[in-house]
């Protein structure tokens, strides 16, 4: 799976890891996962502060001469307020020694949980295929309807293309990348992404919008960015401004067929609804009930 796949997908689904209940920020470093230490401790010791646990620990391993704390790199992660912020990140052989140096009777099965989210990464980059069937599996456990599964993928493969696309014409940065999904969402809604989680209730930095998001709502997205790529390729511009106006374009072409459906239908396509509390099957029930 090359890079650029291992973002789009990370960014999608596994940003946050679950252990007994308890999240783990990760993120694809260097083709592997690196963890949040100050999660990992937060697990293991379920200390109130788990910040200074990790400062005091660190200054002893440092006085022991051990090499844990100089492979650990800081890595920008999704802090509580939603902004990225730089977080000490070990990968799977970094945490093992850490655990090693906590006391702690969750040690052992965070240990053979970690072991299993290596293998399950080490699998992906063999078989492409197996990301997609877990990411599948997943969004299946969480109640998701076939369905809806299909149009999310599709959705996947489209932000996909245009990234690529994005990266092709000298789009460079994280924040470039959001600015223009930005300018999208704002032509294709009327509101920014972060305006939009805010209107569906969306508070926790790890709330992914399109994961709560109905199936219109993710036609129309994927509307929008398959027109800018579209309008991209055959304007062939290069540069963040020039794309900037591109997107605002493409987003512009799914405004306008959203708009058209809403005056047809009579209903609007933006909907306050979310996954939050109840799955997405039974919410499709109800609706068609």
């Amino acid at each position: 799976m090359e890079k650029k796949e291992l973002r789009e997908l990370n960014s999608d689904m596994s940003k946050i890891a679950v252990f007994k209940g308890h999240e783990i920020r990760k993120v694809i470093h260097n083709s592997e996962w690196w963890f949040s230490v100050v999660d990992v401790v937060g697990v293991l010791t379920d200390s109130v502060d788990p910040g200074a646990y990790w400062r005091k620990l660190k200054e002893r391993l440092k006085d022991e001469g051990s090499e844990v704390v100089t492979n650990c790199h800081g890595l920008k992660l999704p802090a509580s307020d939603g902004k990225l912020r730089e977080t000490d990140c070990a990968n799977t052989e970094g945490i093992f020694r850490i655990v090693q140096s906590i006391p702690s009777p969750k040690a052992e099965p965070f240990k053979r949980w970690l072991a299993r989210v290596g293998y399950e990464r080490v699998q992906e980059i063999e078989d492409p295929e197996l990301s997609i069937k877990r990411m599948r599996a997943i969004y299946q456990a969480k109640g998701y309807s076939d369905e809806w599964i299909e149009t999310r993928m599709r959705g996947m493969k489209v932000r996909k293309a245009l990234t690529d696309e994005w990266q092709n014409r000298g789009v460079e940065s994280d924040a470039e990348y959001s600015i223009l999904t930005a300018e999208i969402a704002k032509a294709a809604f009327g509101m920014t992404p972060e305006e939009y989680k805010r209107y569906k209730g969306l508070d926790k930095p790890s709330d992914n919008l399109r994961d709560h998001m109905t199936d219109l709502e993710l036609i129309f997205t994927m509307l929008g960015e398959a027109a800018t790529t579209e309008i991209a390729r055959k304007k062939n511009v290069i540069g963040f401004e020039p794309n900037k106006r591109i997107a605002k374009e493409g987003g512009a072409v799914a405004g306008g067929a959203r708009k058209d459906l809403e005056r047809r239908s009579g209903r609007k396509v933006v909907s306050p609804l979310n996954y939050k509390e109840l799955p997405e099957k039974k919410v499709r029930k109800l609706l068609t009930a």
